[in-house]
């Protein structure tokens, strides 16, 4: 059974940064495509970057092109969303994802079959 939990959640003012991990537990994380969703007050879940399992393709919903980095450790199990120059727009609980197959598209919840509990992000004004 494979296992993700995030960290790196916090309160940051506007124009501040944070970096949330995803750890990966109960099968090395390099055969997984793995992904970071979020989901605000009121809405519902919303693709933010995914990353090939060996890191060599990302995508990114346009929103937080240039302002989001995902990346993966595999060695370390590990998959990162750096995010700089936050809004209070960002402010969501993150979630990290993760599949064996992409049997539909990158950004499609639906096709990723792990999840983690979530961590919020919160960017006041």
């Amino acid at each position: 059974q494979v296992q993700l939990v995030e960290s790196g959640g916090g309160l940051v003012q506007a124009g501040g940064s944070l970096r949330l991990s995803c750890a990966v537990s109960g099968r090395t994380s390099s055969t997984y495509t793995m992904g970071w969703f979020r989901q605000a007050p009121g809405k519902g879940r919303e693709f933010v970057a995914a990353i090939s399992s060996t890191g060599g393709r990302s995508y990114y919903v346009d929103s937080v092109k240039g302002q989001f980095t995902i990346s993966r450790d595999n060695a370390a199990n590990t998959m990162f969303l750096q995010m700089n120059s936050l809004k209070p727009e960002d402010t969501a609980v993150y979630y990290c994802a993760a599949t064996l197959v992409l049997a539909t598209g990158w950004d499609d919840s639906s096709a990723y079959r792990y999840w983690g509990q979530g961590t919020q992000v919160t960017v006041s004004p």
